[in-house]
């Protein structure tokens, strides 16, 4: 019998130097950090809501993940087996897809024509690692 459900794909990002691969989970919303040498998970942490996209920016140890609920969650890497949330900028219902930029330190969201509001590019500018 053929699936008849509609099919998303996991959002993923890749640290090649720490060899971790970071997979955005929905149900429940999870970040996981798996080590891509011995497949086992290093870090499972809460995430936003129907996540769609997610970025690591390797000059500031960084993993961005946009989510359809509404948010950016921020993390930081402490080492390659320790990460923190950082906190959660809101963002409009609906706004999931995004483009991080390194060269430019800019993370660009689109927010769909949804429920009233109307289609635009947020443009958010990423810190330096403090």
């Amino acid at each position: 019998m053929a699936y008849q459900g509609r099919l998303r794909e996991l959002p993923m990002a890749l640290d090649e130097a720490d060899h971790r691969l970071f997979v955005g989970t929905w149900s429940p919303p999870r970040l996981l950090v798996l080590d891509t040498g011995t497949g086992k998970t290093v870090a499972n942490l809460g995430s936003v809501g129907d996540a769609d996209d997610i970025f690591y920016d390797a000059k500031a140890k960084r993993i961005y993940v946009s989510g359809g609920d509404g948010a950016i969650r921020v993390f930081a890497q402490k080492d390659a087996n320790h990460y923190e949330s950082l906190g959660e900028a809101s963002t409009a219902e609906g706004a999931r897809t995004s483009l991080f930029v390194a060269e430019s330190r800019r993370l660009y969201l689109a927010e769909p024509d949804y429920g009233g509001q109307q289609a635009a590019i947020r443009v958010y500018e990423a810190e330096a690692n403090r």
